[in-house]
């Protein structure tokens, strides 16, 4: 028999559960995993069957020792605190005190005035007018404080004349960005088709169990989608290559393939998001697809293939502009080869605080420019920003909070059970506490490392689990 679970830890103690319920000898029961859900992948899996991997089933089963230790000592304090039937766990109550401790952030903030200048030249040959911004004086970097030192700097100019005393021209490089893992799925997802981390699984979910495709049958469209991993098979890569020459051409295409390594302390245990067959163009299978799952399948094929194509190319000016002393900069930057920015760019969340390039006139060192008006502006500092679902995802990843099976069902809970709202309040502060190890860090990030990765497969659960719990719970040693 065949035990064909996800291959993940929770997948191998299902296995694991299965063996045990269906009263397997080691002989008859066969474990195989595969990244993706496709005849060629689950063929050859079959023909290389394991037995169980008794230290990942140990691991999940630490994991569930720790989650009840720490869920028991917050649980009753939710009962008493906000109302009874509530529960908390080691994952929800740092997420749940990130959220708290951004918002006493906020409230704590102190805005600091700060002002700009701006100057509106005229290049006298084209008559075209473009902005450029106060650096400083004598090759000192100034920025002003008020808008009496703004006015300062204007009179201190005078009618003195605008000079172009430097230009810098350069081709600017921009790489694509990384394949998908769980993480950075959820927060693109979150940010460009506004799908919460939760249904953004759920459809992930569903692509890659499998879709009826006309004529092809039932496939699966994309390799397991929970993971840390920046990994891409050699196959995938070739295959990538292929598609890319025939489609957009050589000059599209980096010099060498290019491999991705992960980032220290991921369990690198699967390949990276991507779709199984890169030939199955979103545009090609639209009509067998939900409109939610082409708009998922579509990113997830847009970002591994631009994640393999030659870098966007930019052309860079730069202007250094004199006058009395006083130094002003303008630049402008315009594509100049479009590589993987013709298939997929990234979004940000702090896109609209990005300043926009105009064009700059054809300049030339030692011409003079023609001043048509100066714009000063008041700014004040602004707070942190409230976590979205996309940039608390990122920050729980970022602080070793979860793993990629967590991340979503996390913001759901804390959601669903109003210990935060959506719009970044906390509703309640009991689940804060409990939530520290002995050295001020969040308990997943002290508590859960070796119960993460058992590979060493020397210790046991228990003894994992009584290590991490010295450290975090001196006082529920006894109860593990």
């Amino acid at each position: 028999m065949y035990l064909a679970t996800d291959p993940d830890r929770e997948g191998e103690a299902i296995s694991w559960h299965l063996k045990a319920l269906l009263n397997l000898d080691d002989e008859k029961a066969k474990r195989v995993t595969f990244n993706e859900i496709t005849k060629k992948v689950v063929s050859e899996s079959i023909k290389e069957p394991r037995a169980i991997d008794q230290d990942l089933v140990d691991a999940q089963q630490a994991r569930r020792v720790l989650d009840r230790i720490v869920g028991y000592q917050l649980s009753p304090l939710l009962w008493k605190k906000v109302r009874r039937g509530l529960s908390a766990g080691r994952v929800q109550s740092v997420a749940v005190r990130m959220v708290d401790d951004r918002e006493k952030e906020i409230q704590a903030f102190e805005a600091q005035e700060y002002w700009t200048l701006d100057a509106d030249l005229t290049d006298e040959a084209t008559h075209k007018t473009f902005e450029a911004h106060y650096y400083g004086k004598d090759g000192k970097k100034v920025e002003p404080a008020s808008g009496e030192q703004v006015d300062g700097i204007i009179a201190d100019i005078g009618d003195k004349s605008f000079t172009v005393t430097n230009i810098k021209r350069t081709d600017k490089q921009r790489s694509p960005s990384l394949p998908f893992t769980t993480s950075t799925l959820q927060q693109e997802a979150s940010r460009k088709l506004n799908m919460t981390p939760r249904r953004t699984m759920a459809i992930a979910q569903q692509l890659y169990e499998g879709v009826d495709i006309t004529g092809e049958g039932t496939v699966g469209l994309i390799t397991y989608m929970r993971t840390d991993s920046l990994r891409i098979s050699e196959e995938a890569i070739a295959a990538a290559k292929t598609f890319i020459l025939g489609r957009y051409g050589q000059s599209y295409y980096p010099k060498t393939a290019r491999h991705y390594k992960a980032k220290a302390g991921a369990q690198d245990a699967h390949e990276a998001i991507r779709p199984s067959n890169v030939n199955l163009t979103p545009e090609q299978i639209k009509g067998d697809l939900t409109g939610e799952q082409y708009r998922l399948y579509r990113l997830i094929w847009s970002r591994f293939l631009a994640s393999q194509m030659a870098n966007a190319v930019y052309d860079s000016v730069s202007a250094q502009i004199m006058a009395g002393g006083h130094e002003f900069h303008a630049s402008a930057s315009n594509l100049k080869f479009s590589g993987y920015t013709a298939v997929y760019e990234e979004s940000r969340d702090d896109d609209s605080k990005e300043e926009k390039e105009g064009t700059l006139p054809p300049l030339v060192e030692g011409q003079g420019l023609t001043l048509e008006a100066y714009t000063p502006l008041q700014h004040f500092t602004q707070p942190p920003a409230r976590y979205t679902d996309a940039t608390l995802i990122r920050a729980m990843e970022q602080n070793g909070i979860g793993r990629p099976s967590t991340y979503a069902p996390t913001v759901s809970t804390i959601l669903d059970r109003e210990y935060v709202i959506k719009d970044g309040i906390p509703a309640s502060h009991a689940a804060r506490r409990g939530g520290d190890g002995p050295d001020g860090r969040a308990l997943p990030r002290h508590c859960g490392h070796e119960v993460y990765r058992p590979h060493g497969g020397k210790a046991r659960y228990r003894r994992r689990g009584q290590d991490c719990v010295e450290g975090c719970h001196p006082r529920l040693l006894r109860r593990l």
